[in-house]
């Protein structure tokens, strides 16, 4: 990670406690699930995603679209939740996303969705987790 200290830190070490093996590749060593392997891609109810490090909204459901990628595709977060950087890695220069709160990985962004951003939010499943809307009473 960068040297910017965000509201939520631990040391490696709880990190390493928080985060499930799987998680911690991902969100600290800033790593890829697998295309298809997260439920969290397949998620159709209406609620919000969240950082699976600390909490922070990060997607509305209403903003989810099917890309065909094979991970949870967003064109638009939650204000002010995510930051970027240039990623510069595998020989290709790329926008990476973080979690603006406690500064985990959690995927890249692109320019070809849908409108009206135009942007691909591509977001780690197991970077996030899902909070459904709660039913009317």
């Amino acid at each position: 990670m960068d040297a910017k200290r965000y509201a939520v830190t631990h040391t490696d070490e709880e990190w390493r406690r928080l985060l499930t093996p799987e998680q911690y590749r991902i969100m600290r060593e800033h790593g890829t699930e697998p295309p298809g392997s997260c439920a969290l891609n397949y998620e159709k109810r209406q609620g919000t995603f969240t950082c699976a490090g600390c909490g922070q909204a990060l997607f509305m459901s209403k903003r989810k679209f099917e890309s065909g990628t094979g991970w949870p595709s967003f064109n638009d977060p939650v204000e002010g939740a995510i930051e970027t950087s240039t990623d510069t890695s595998y020989g290709m220069v790329r926008t990476e996303v973080h979690c603006g709160r406690c500064g985990s990985h959690l995927g890249h962004v692109f320019d070809d969705g849908p409108p009206p951003t135009y942007l691909r939010y591509c977001i780690n499943g197991v970077a996030m987790n899902f909070q459904p809307e709660k039913a009317p009473m």
